[in-house]
């Protein structure tokens, strides 16, 4: 990248995937090193885009345009007294990147946008992140099949990429049990077998219905 450019970026940190950070920087790696340089979160932010800018203070007038479609996306609160008004906002990288790719457009400027691939760490907490998300809401909110409008009788498949025995196909028994080999498992403890865990796991993560996962169809269905 040209170093005579600073870029606004699009942050992400899986310790709140509510929120996107959109800012400044001259210096995209030090601005990035001295926010994970705290130990308030528990995953370090990532750069899931930067826009490559000829002038400073550019991320204000994004700012600007976003509060002015809806002010309720920025992150603002008190703090001792005083309002915080925060570089964050409540919309998924996906939909920030894609604001971002409409102004470049306009401007004819898209080769000076760039995404940004995650690495093998940042993959992993991500990963790790969702898990913890999904076992706090299974403890919330156990999961069942009527959740998701799955009968009795239906298949489900149990997967998971790095063992030999995924695509095992099950049986809906009941709620919240399915049928492999004549016995009946819960969705955990067919997963922990079959990851040959040393503790528990939460199972609908590893399991399927025609083709889709389970926990992607709660989240569709907002259940």
């Amino acid at each position: 990248m040209d170093k005579k450019h600073g870029v606004i970026y699009i942050l992400t940190n899986p310790s709140f995937p509510e929120y996107v950070k959109i800012g400044y920087a001259d210096d995209i790696d030090r601005r990035l090193s001295e926010l994970n340089r705290t130990e308030c979160t528990p995953f370090a932010f990532r750069v899931y885009a930067t826009y490559a800018v000829q002038t400073r203070l550019t991320d204000l007038k994004i700012h600007q345009m976003i509060d002015r479609i809806n002010p309720t996306l920025r992150s603002i609160d008190n703090v001792n007294g005083k309002k915080r008004i925060r570089e964050f906002y409540a919309m998924s990288a996906e939909d920030a990147y894609l604001m971002f790719e409409a102004m470049a457009e306009i401007h004819g400027t898209t080769k000076l946008l760039k995404k940004v691939r995650p690495d093998k760490k940042q993959e992993e907490e991500e990963a790790t992140a969702n898990e913890v998300k999904e076992i706090t809401r299974e403890k919330l909110s156990p999961f069942s099949f009527d959740l998701v409008q799955i009968a009795p009788g239906e298949e489900v498949e149990f997967w998971y990429t790095t063992k030999l025995n995924s695509g095992i196909v099950c049986k809906v028994a009941d709620s919240k049990h399915i049928e492999y080999e004549g016995e009946l498992y819960s969705l955990s403890s067919f997963a922990t077998k079959m990851l040959q865990s040393k503790h528990g796991v939460q199972g609908p993560r590893y399991f399927k219905y025609k083709g889709e996962w389970l926990n992607d169809i709660r989240n569709r269905l907002g259940v």
